[in-house]
């Protein structure tokens, strides 16, 4: 089979974590962890770097530090991983779904205006799939209301928007580095931001809420949300290859559009977009399958891992969701959802190996 993702991991990182085994630190104390940090707020042009045990509770981390509570709205994409839709909710507060954007499917920032009210308190934009949101309506917005800009660059380590780097917008952004993101520590997150009071506040909300200079003296109820020094470890040697990893898969990438080129000008399929001011780091390099394709999106996922592939759907909408459905309209998400597929993107895929998917793809056309 050959899988949709797996981490690339080799002798730096084992060099790494047997430094760490053995110098006996192996939770939240270590020097991997400040290193980690600095390292990642470095690359992305921010100043300070919360590193977190994953990256949902690095996105519930920023919400707790700027004060979302219950009754307040915050703006989310309609067409992301759940994740972002359960941490607001962790907060008592409601998610505002937008729909996503036709041409590149993040969140569309003409959407967002018309669901602003008055409880509205942040928008938090999802560069879907490592393809930047368009950030400047959307903080031209925030700064007309007054909200705050939490960025979610889970999937996308590496992009960039108009030439700087995701992760490098907003008050708060977020980082995970789950086994199947483009660099991972296993399980883990970050929170990056310029502002010293909010990153002093998430390191006293991540460890239990402990005041810093009286031991086991507790002002506020926080939460253990921190990284361990062996998953630090791990991340300060993935980092030094991110730029490696982001070319890779921009060359596999590259290597699917030429090779079903021909099927996206007959409208069988969609692929995966980049926008002109955005360099997408595909994540996961996707496809939409359209209705002229003779098969679904679902047959066709079968009928690929029936010859050894391993694929996956597009996430769904979080309104159709039982904890969040609703019957407002998200046409595009709804679509997009539908035909989305993620076929396999791991920066060891080889280029007989594309070659190969791409074929089975269009035998299925043959057949």
């Amino acid at each position: 089979m050959i899988p949709i993702a797996e981490p690339c991991l080799g002798e730096e990182e084992l060099k790494n974590v047997t430094e760490a085994l053995k110098s006996g630190w192996i939770s939240s104390k270590g020097k991997f962890i400040e290193e980690f940090e600095e390292k990642i707020s470095s690359y992305c042009g921010r100043k300070y770097g919360v590193a977190t045990s994953n990256g949902t509770v690095a996105l519930h981390l920023a919400l707790k530090t700027l004060g979302i509570g219950k009754g307040d709205e915050i703006i989310i994409p309609d067409l992301t991983f759940v994740a972002v839709a359960n941490t607001v909710t962790y907060c008592n507060a409601k998610p505002i779904f937008i729909d996503s954007h036709p041409d590149y499917w993040c969140i569309d920032p003409e959407k967002i205006e018309e669901k602003t009210t008055p409880k509205t308190k942040a928008i938090i934009p999802v560069h879907l799939y490592g393809h930047p949101c368009d950030m400047d309506p959307i903080l031209d917005i925030a700064n007309d209301h007054d909200l705050y800009v939490i960025e979610d660059a889970a999937e996308a380590h590496g992009a960039e928007y108009k030439g700087r780097k995701v992760g490098s917008f907003g008050d708060i952004s977020c980082f995970s580095f789950y086994g199947n993101k483009i660099i991972t520590t296993g399980e883990g997150g970050m929170c990056l931001t310029n502002n010293e009071e909010l990153a002093e506040k998430m390191k006293i909300l991540r460890d239990h809420g402990m005041n810093p200079n009286k031991r086991y003296w507790y002002d506020v109820i926080g939460f253990n949300y921190r990284m361990t020094n062996l998953q630090a470890a791990v991340g300060v040697a993935q980092l030094k290859k991110l730029d490696e990893f982001v070319e890779k898969k921009r060359k596999i990438a590259k290597r699917y559009s030429e090779e079903l080129k021909d099927l996206e000008e007959k409208e069988l399929i969609t692929l995966h977009p980049e926008m002109p001011w955005a360099k997408c780091v595909y994540w996961m390099y996707c496809i939409l399958i359209e209705d002229k394709f003779g098969m679904s999106r679902d047959e066709l996922m079968k009928r690929l891992e029936e010859n050894g592939i391993d694929t996956r759907p597009f996430f769904y909408p979080v309104h159709v969701m039982p904890p969040y459905k609703n019957n407002e309209g998200y046409p595009v998400a709804e679509e997009i959802s539908r035909k989305g597929i993620n076929l396999p993107s791991g920066v060891s895929l080889k280029e007989e190996e594309i070659k190969f998917i791409c074929n089975e793809i269009k035998k299925e056309l043959e057949d």
